[in-house]
């Protein structure tokens, strides 16, 4: 097996070290307020240091059964967007990895551009879209709202699989007599699950928290983010939409936390077996 190198890299300079810190810090500081502050006692007027320590709020926010349809809702949501992400990414990044035609790069552009495009342009074109052809608004127009763009991280991340994995592991594959669907199985599979796992957690994450393109509800439920939207109107409900605003980060990091775990190691064996 090949020697795993020193790392000659030199190290970061004090600046750029306080660049790093500084952009940290400008993105979680906000979090840690809204953490923070799920434990005031008063809950009408904002004050630090806190008037004191509570953790009421969080009993209060688990007995709104509105909030748990609501959580209810976006898991399920969540769930199916990330599940048809995951079939359309890969089939998607199939196709233009494996197949030569014209127009590959407009489609793989396209394929993109959910992803670039503001939230809200998306929201408007799709409530638009889904009102123009009759279409009433329910669980299923947004499970295919979320999934326009949860089908970009997956297929993102396929596709970068399939350009690191040997082409000739398939032709081998194929010589020995295997079918399309041995092949895929045995070879193809096990190359890009990190990549599906990866893709699948961040799809999931980013479909829990989305909450341009569900506007249109389903009924009269709304996902989660769309909950907490309409609560800040309410200054009295303030302490308990923190609560579950926290809720949200933690459902959401976790995904994300893995999925960048999963990559970096699948990276670090690559590098080692190269």
């Amino acid at each position: 097996m090949p020697s795993k190198s020193s790392d000659t890299r030199p190290g970061a300079s004090w600046g750029l070290k306080l660049a790093a810190f500084g952009t940290l810090l400008f993105l979680h500081f906000p979090m840690w307020i809204i953490f923070l502050y799920t434990f005031t006692p008063d809950e009408t007027t904002y004050t630090f240091p806190l008037p004191g320590f509570t953790t009421k709020w969080f009993g209060v926010a688990l007995q709104r059964a509105d909030l748990w349809r609501s959580l209810t809702l976006s898991l399920q949501v969540a769930t199916v967007a990330t599940i048809a992400a995951l079939i359309l990414g890969t089939f998607a990044a199939a196709a233009v990895y494996r197949s030569n035609f014209f127009g590959r790069e407009s489609i793989s552009f396209l394929l993109l551009l959910p992803i670039a495009l503001p939230g809200i342009v998306t929201g408007i074109a799709l409530r638009t879209a889904i009102g123009g052809l009759d279409i009433p608004f329910s669980f299923w127009t947004i499970v295919i709202g979320h999934a326009t763009f949860c089908v970009v991280v997956v297929y993102n991340n396929v596709l970068a699989r399939f350009r690191r994995t040997n082409a000739t592991m398939i032709e081998a594959s194929m010589d020995l007599g295997a079918n399309s669907f041995q092949t895929f199985r045995y070879v193809v599979l096990p190359n890009i699950a990190t990549a599906l796992l990866a893709g699948g957690m961040l799809a999931f994450a980013l479909s829990f928290d989305e909450v341009i393109v569900t506007t249109f509800t389903a009924g009269q439920q709304t996902t989660l983010p769309i909950w907490i939207f309409s609560q800040l109107s309410r200054p009295r409900d303030r302490p308990v939409t923190n609560v579950v605003a926290t809720i949200v980060i933690l459902i959401t990091f976790l995904p994300i936390f893995i999925a960048q775990k999963i990559s970096a190691g699948s990276s670090e064996t690559e590098g080692e077996t190269k």
